[in-house]
């Protein structure tokens, strides 16, 4: 199912007025968005190829505008670790609400210590045992550790001195009210939600997980099912929650029915996007809803497509596992990341390096290079964009975007590498 060169070009569109080209339009202006390559969105490509495809920026800013952050829900703290906060949190009371031990110990005065010492123990028959986090008794201003007192006949004494607010935690010490605790954006972790917790929250304001159905069309061509596990995992690491996927037979009809079905927030259809004669995906999705664009000038993944079946955004991704995981890194993941209120762009981490080899590339279609770190720290190429797989991802350590414009990255250049997830 791969498509026609990248650098064709496009044909002027010749769908007479009135017919489907301008029922197009008509669905995507009323969307409010950009005007696009009519060729590469309204023509069926089956057996002919593409006469241009999208530019990967402007495809990208299409998921932007089609996918919205979900609206904003309220949930347990206990139930946030890993949602967007949707409100600002401020403080209702200081944190601590008043002074409290910050240690286990003894609450003393402190002025009632002075002078003590190993070989001078001072009496404090006024000191009263305390676990850290309890309020300090009224008329003390300090906690003696334990490791500093003795008991002599049922009497404490004090083995060192301490001066006012050792071993306290003064009230407004973590916060005071009024302050703002978290900012709305913000990807909740472990210690947020405990803070909340402990700030004695019901409830907090969250942009909620967007229901990803995930379709595969025709199911693969030989072998075992790659794209379901793959996409099911990088659905959720950008905060998707995934609806159970089943292959679903390459036929118009059917993918367009199991695209309008009700109840999920995003659609990702992988597979049957190209040029063969049963890539039924894209017009399956014309049918059910609008084709928005179709292609991409990206390597691997130039199948893909964007529509939508009434306000629901949905991604297809090429069949092939390798420009499946490319296209959804540089779209599906977009989409799903903004429909969760997370930032658009690729979550992996970055390190750069230095190019051990030429990259070789193409101008006018953006290139995903799979790439390895060398015991030297340098990029070494592992597969080009035109070698199918995930074998190759996986002897990788990430991956080199080489924009549309260049001709490719010569050798001992500085690159930055997408580090692929456990790396």
């Amino acid at each position: 199912m791969s498509a026609a060169s990248s650098d064709a070009v496009p044909r002027p569109d010749r769908t007479p007025p009135g017919g489907a080209h301008d029922q197009a339009s008509h669905g995507q202006a009323s969307h409010g968005q950009a005007s696009y390559d009519r060729a590469s969105c309204d023509r069926d490509v089956r057996g002919r190829g593409f006469s241009g495809r999208t530019p990967l920026a402007e495809a990208q800013a299409r998921i932007d505008a089609a996918a919205a952050a979900l609206p904003a829900c309220l949930v347990p703290p206990a139930q946030a670790a890993g949602l967007v906060l949707a409100a600002p949190v401020t403080a209702a009371d200081d944190l601590p609400d008043r002074d409290r031990a910050a240690r286990d110990g003894f609450a003393v005065a402190a002025a009632d210590t002075l002078g003590a010492g190993s070989y001078n123990p001072v009496p404090l028959p006024s000191a009263l045992p305390v676990s850290a986090g309890q309020p300090l008794p009224p008329g003390c201003d300090a906690v003696l550790p334990v490791e500093a007192v003795s008991h002599a006949a049922g009497l404490v004494e004090a083995l060192d001195a301490v001066a006012p607010g050792a071993g306290v935690e003064r009230r407004g010490a973590a916060l005071r009210t009024g302050a703002t605790v978290l900012q709305p954006g913000r990807r909740l972790c472990a210690a947020d939600v405990g803070l909340l917790g402990g700030l004695g929250l019901a409830a907090v304001c969250v942009v909620p997980r967007p229901r990803v159905r995930l379709l595969i069309a025709g199911g693969p061509r030989e072998g075992g099912d790659a794209l379901t596990p793959l996409l099911a995992a990088l659905v959720r690491r950008d905060g998707g929650e995934v609806e159970a996927a089943e292959p679903l037979p390459a036929e118009t009809g059917a993918l367009a029915a199991a695209l309008a079905a009700p109840g999920a927030d995003l659609i990702l259809c992988a597979g049957r996007t190209g040029v063969g004669m049963d890539d039924a995906a894209p017009p399956a999705l014309a049918e059910a809803g609008s084709l928005e664009f179709h292609g991409v000038a990206l390597r691997p993944g130039d199948s893909a497509a964007l529509g939508r079946v009434g306000e629901v955004p949905v991604v297809l991704l090429p069949g092939e596992p390798m420009a499946a995981l490319a296209a959804y890194e540089l779209l599906g993941g977009r989409a799903v990341r903004r429909r969760a209120g997370r930032a658009p762009g690729l979550p992996h981490a970055t390190v750069q390096a230095v190019t051990a080899r030429k990259l070789v590339s193409e101008i006018g279609c953006a290139d995903l290079y799979r790439v390895r770190l060398t015991g030297d720290g340098l990029a070494e190429p592992v597969a080009s964009p035109a070698v199918p797989g995930l074998a190759a991802a996986v002897r990788a350590d990430g991956f080199v975007l080489i924009p549309a414009e260049s001709e490719g990255v010569p050798a001992g250049s500085t690159v930055t590498i997408f580090l692929f997830d456990g790396v």
